[in-house]
């Protein structure tokens, strides 16, 4: 049995990793309970409306993208429900990718999935 009383098998990585989204949770849930009481519950792009019932729909986006920019007045932040914090974090992806930064074009596949099949179905055609 370990001496550190962390289960067996767990790695330094797997401990590495949980610590960080501990972190990463107890950052989010200061800014995100300080969001949701500053702005009214509704979606910043879609106007949706959130109730106690629905609010875990509803996201803190960070406008810079820096999640460590948590200005006290909450200038950095809008609140959008999950689908349109999804669609703004695409849409600055391929902005990204049109003006030549971020995820610009990949090179292309070199595999070749069928490049057997026609020898293959000739042997099959033979037995």
């Amino acid at each position: 049995m370990p001496s550190n009383n962390q289960p067996p098998g767990k790695s330094k990585v797997d401990k590495l990793v949980a610590e960080a989204r501990r972190q990463r949770d107890l950052r989010e849930s200061g800014y995100r309970e300080r969001a949701l009481k500053l702005f009214p519950w509704i979606c910043g792009r879609c106007a949706r409306e959130f109730t106690g019932a629905n609010v875990r729909m509803l996201t803190v986006h960070h406008k810079d993208g820096n999640h460590d920019n948590n200005a006290p007045d909450g200038s950095n932040w809008e609140l959008l429900c999950l689908y349109c914090h999804e669609n703004e974090h695409a849409r600055l992806l391929d902005q990204a990718a049109q003006e030549g930064g971020g995820a610009g074009p990949q090179a292309p596949a070199t595999h070749k999935p069928f490049a057997a099949l026609e020898s293959l179905l000739k042997r099959k055609d033979g037995e």
